[in-house]
């Protein structure tokens, strides 16, 4: 019986683990049609999400009524957009009223597939030049291409940023690095030193990363090690993890989500905005398990009674 006990505080101790708080957390968000009602689950009360941004230029709909200073949009020229398409919106939202403070470049140019924007360095230059240089003007800090986790992506940026002063006749305005991985945490560590040591004295956000398809205890310990190393390191202002959906609709596996396929909050979308965890597997359909509930015990002070009866 005390056996059972000890694991019974193991479980527990599991359950209850939680992520610090953090204010340089974000969401990438991806909505579902079948699921709108999931969108409002990134802006209750008390969450830790402070910014996010949709891939577009314009904000999500579904946060049409929540104010910029509470939920921040960051606007992103995703591809190749026709003439000042993009310059013209974000002016269009700053002459309306809304506070636009930052504004994200290019998708993954360096790929062609799995969302990226495909475009060559000199194109992405000229268009940088037109639709993005004239906002610095305007105090809003523009942010590089996000280019793809992979040694084509660090060439990429250093080629694009040759190119881009070439058209500007001066360097270009650089004021943080997007950076995407999916991968383990050292392989992330290192990608974050490479581009480093390409863009010196750049700050960081890490706007896509995820350690894709892991079993469900490796996808945990990859996200409480990365919001652990992120939140300590100042050349890192702001970060957003890649798993706001459910687990039937992932595309980085069935453990490395948000949400269940019911659309509970995982332990790690409850820990990203600042919960605690729930014990939901990603991938059950409904209710919660048992180490939630161990974690309802611990809350209620039930514990100590119980292991006293071992």
């Amino acid at each position: 019986m005390r056996q059972t006990a000890q694991l019974l505080l193991l479980s527990l101790g599991s359950s209850i683990a939680t992520a610090s708080g953090s204010n340089k957390r974000g969401l990438v968000f991806v909505p579902n049609e079948q699921w709108p009602q999931d969108s409002q689950i990134w802006v209750k009360p008390g969450t830790d999400l402070t910014w996010y941004y949709n891939y577009k230029m314009t904000p999500a709909p579904s946060f049409a009524d929540v104010p910029q200073d509470k939920f921040e949009f960051v606007p992103m020229m995703w591809g190749k957009v026709d003439g000042t398409t993009f310059l013209d919106s974000v002016n269009q939202q700053l002459d309306g009223g809304r506070n636009i403070s930052h504004v994200l470049g290019f998708n993954e140019p360096d790929g062609a597939v799995s969302g990226g924007s495909n475009l060559d360095p000199e194109s992405a230059a000229q268009l940088w030049v037109t639709n993005m240089e004239p906002l610095a003007k305007r105090g809003v800090k523009l942010g590089m291409p996000a280019v793809t986790g992979s040694d084509r992506g660090v060439k990429w940026t250093q080629n694009f940023a040759t190119e881009c002063a070439k058209v500007a006749n001066k360097n270009c305005t650089f004021d943080f690095l997007p950076i995407h991985f999916y991968g383990s945490f050292e392989g992330l560590a290192s990608h974050m030193g490479s581009m480093s040591a390409s863009f010196p004295n750049v700050t960081q956000w890490i706007t896509e990363y995820n350690w894709d398809n892991q079993d469900l205890s490796t996808t945990k310990s990859f996200f409480n090690t990365t919001c652990e190393y992120f939140d300590r390191l100042d050349s890192v202002a702001r970060y957003s993890y890649f798993g706001s959906f459910r687990s039937k609709v992932s595309n980085v596996g069935p453990n490395a989500v948000m949400l269940n396929n019911d659309g509970e909050l995982t332990d790690i979308g409850s820990w990203y905005m600042g919960g605690s965890a729930t014990g939901v597997n990603p991938q059950s359909a409904a209710g919660r398990s048992g180490a939630s509930v161990l974690a309802a015990v611990a809350a209620a002070g039930i514990v100590g009674a119980v292991l006293a009866s071992f």
